[in-house]
């Protein structure tokens, strides 16, 4: 039995559904912490508590600079899973960028843009 070397099409087409889900959220996530630096919403960070789970309990109010670098990570991101996208579509998602095999569902249902194996991910980790 010879090695599986891409996911199939019903397979790509789960991981699509993830990834456009995950998009929508990270998307709506971005246009609030955007809103809330150019202060268009008037209100105070306490309405979106869930969006910003990273910041100790009690704070109530966000610098500029938190805000922009948390936006910027959120710009990241969404850039990341549209690449996602892009893979599916040429159907090379899935694939390792350093091994060449296939990246495990586990971790692809868990971070949906990997382009590396958890395998390779620690060898580079290591590396540095």
């Amino acid at each position: 039995m010879s090695e599986k070397t891409r996911y199939s099409d019903e397979e790509l087409a789960e991981f699509k559904q993830l990834i456009l889900e995950k998009l929508a959220q990270a998307k709506e996530d971005y246009n609030l912490l955007r809103n809330t630096l150019m202060h268009r919403d008037n209100n105070d960070t306490i309405d979106t508590s869930p969006t910003f789970k990273v910041l100790e309990e009690g704070a109530s109010v966000l610098s500029r600079e938190e805000v922009g670098r948390l936006a910027q990570r959120q710009l990241k991101f969404i850039q990341h899973l549209q690449a996602a996208l892009v893979r599916i579509e040429n159907k090379t998602y899935g694939i390792c960028r350093d091994t060449g095999k296939l990246i495990s569902k586990e971790r692809l249902k868990a971070v949906p843009h990997a382009t590396l194996s958890i395998e390779a991910k620690e060898r580079l980790d290591n590396s540095n």
